[in-house]
């Protein structure tokens, strides 16, 4: 559902709105569901980086209009469909990769299986390979789009779930709309107005805000106190974000 609606949003409001809003909603939803399934305490860092997140993604949606794709609303909406099944990825990945060490690659294989197992009948309804006229260098990229940013990227992603907070992870993956903003305004001719800009500036901001607090928590737990030599080696406790 993540990936099929992602490209669907695609097609009808451009790659830069789609991404943006795609990941901006996720966020919101892990926020959410990791606080009332996983326990994660949100934070006053976490807060203002998803207020920051979720404001930036109401500007954005406000300014979206014709210039980027043919149905800009249409295409909002199936981001937001596809916020969904990031959100439930991005959760699914914080519990296996905190509950065993090979949660990682477990993760990645049982979601590609399932994955497969769902688009097969599409697959097979539209044609399992592409009519194009350079069919080595279709295969090519298509090798190299399952190979290093699918299963890979997707490997990492799930291995990082593991060492910081779902909602960390989620608003951290922000930085993705800059790429697709650089690629749909060089490579698609898409244009951005001021109001999308200023709404993914936003987005920016509460990656780069989220980022520093992990950084300082993450700090701050490996520090320990001086030992003392009668009552031995003391260990600091961890900060109440990872108690969560």
């Amino acid at each position: 559902m993540y990936q099929t609606a992602y490209f669907a949003s695609v097609q009808q409001a451009g790659l830069t709105v789609a991404t943006v809003v795609t990941l901006g909603a996720g966020p919101v939803l892990v926020t959410v569901g990791a606080r009332l399934a996983l326990g994660e305490r949100t934070g006053a860092a976490g807060t203002a980086a998803v207020v920051s997140g979720v404001v930036g993604l109401v500007v954005l949606m406000g300014g979206a209009d014709g210039s980027t794709g043919p149905a800009p609303l249409l295409g909002i909406g199936y981001a937001l469909l596809s916020a969904v099944g990031y959100a439930g990825m991005t959760l699914l990945g914080r519990f296996s990769g905190r509950e065993n060490a090979g949660g990682a690659f477990g993760s990645t294989v049982t979601g590609f299986a399932v994955g497969t197992v769902c688009l097969l009948p599409l697959a097979l309804l539209e044609g399992l390979l592409p009519a194009v006229e350079r069919p080595a260098w279709t295969l090519g990229l298509v090798l190299y789009l399952g190979a290093v940013p699918t299963a890979l990227a997707y490997t990492l992603f799930f291995v990082g779930l593991g060492a910081v907070t779902a909602t960390t992870a989620s608003v951290v993956a922000l930085v993705e709309p800059l790429t697709a903003a650089v690629i749909g305004i060089l490579v698609l001719g898409e244009r951005l107005n001021a109001i999308v800009l200023t709404g993914t500036a936003l987005l920016v901001f509460a990656v780069v805000f989220l980022t520093a607090a992990e950084g300082a928590d993450r700090a701050a737990a490996r520090r320990t106190p001086s030992s003392d030599p009668d009552q031995g080696p003391r260990t600091s406790l961890p900060p109440a974000r990872a108690k969560g």
